[in-house]
């Protein structure tokens, strides 16, 4: 009846796909939900009954779950439906939302460009290639539906001024630069600022967001080994991060518009 595929855990902050072949109907006896989760519907409709509070859902909302509520899903129609669905540890949702871990009740209606956001997020979690981009994309995405309901609890703790936007942004810079490998949620415990304003700050800063940075520092990585005469492609991609031997020579594609066979000839 119920299938979900978990395409990435880390940072705080899970993404899965989640589809339901259920027939018309109401469904199964109700049950307590057990985290803290934001939904967004891709397909199908669904009747959400949650505390006493019924919803109907389709593809032009969301809607969130709190740990311990009571719900119970009816199926108008037949032919099921999927969604996305965002599970946040209690403490990264606290950093979004003003200290609170509480998401909101009721519906959040998705706009057209967020909707597209949440389907490129689950396109880049199938593809599994950069799990630091993804989450970076999903606690972006999550904070833009959350600002929907109460940007001040969002924006609450943001830099007040371009200097300390500044020393922000180079404060990652540095710590990437120690060591690529820091996700989000762990660069913003080390400089003292939720990881959404982390993210927002360092592209305004910067014109680039986190994961594209730390994408460049492994590529350059990458070439100065490529300069030394490394040939073992795929240890060299364990060792600069990426996620295999095909990821670090789209990757450098992209970056050099080279392959590496010819990185190493210009370079060595």
């Amino acid at each position: 009846m119920l299938g979900v595929r978990t395409l990435l855990r880390g940072g705080g902050i899970e993404v899965a796909d989640v589809t339901c072949t259920h027939g018309r109907g109401k469904g199964r006896e109700s049950e307590l939900s057990v985290g803290h989760a934001l939904v967004f519907v891709r397909r199908g409709c669904f009747v959400r009954s949650a505390d006493g509070r019924k919803s109907t859902l389709d593809p032009t909302l969301a809607y969130c779950m709190n740990p311990g509520e009571e719900q119970r899903y009816d199926h108008p129609h037949d032919g099921g439906d999927s969604c996305t669905s965002l599970t946040l540890a209690p403490s990264l949702l606290a950093e979004l939302w003003g200290g609170d871990p509480g998401l909101p009740t009721g519906p959040l209606g998705v706009t057209p460009r967020l909707d597209l956001e949440h389907r490129q997020l689950l396109a880049l979690a199938r593809a599994g290639e950069d799990p630091d981009e993804t989450v970076e994309q999903a606690i972006e995405l999550t904070a833009s539906m959350l600002e929907r309901t109460d940007s001040r609890r969002v924006a609450s703790g943001a830099p007040a001024s371009g200097r300390a936007r500044r020393a922000l942004a180079d404060g990652t810079r540095e710590l990437l630069a120690e060591r690529s490998g820091r996700s989000l949620p762990g660069l913003a415990r080390a400089l003292t600022v939720s990881p959404h304003h982390l993210s927002r700050v360092f592209r305004e800063v910067t014109g680039e967001t986190i994961s594209r940075h730390r994408m460049r520092l492994r590529t350059r990585d990458a070439l100065e080994r490529l300069a030394q005469g490394e040939r073992d492609l795929a240890r060299l991609a364990a060792d600069t991060g990426f996620a295999d031997q095909s990821h670090l020579c789209r990757v450098l594609m992209r970056e050099t518009g080279e392959t590496p066979s010819a990185l190493r000839a210009a370079l060595a």
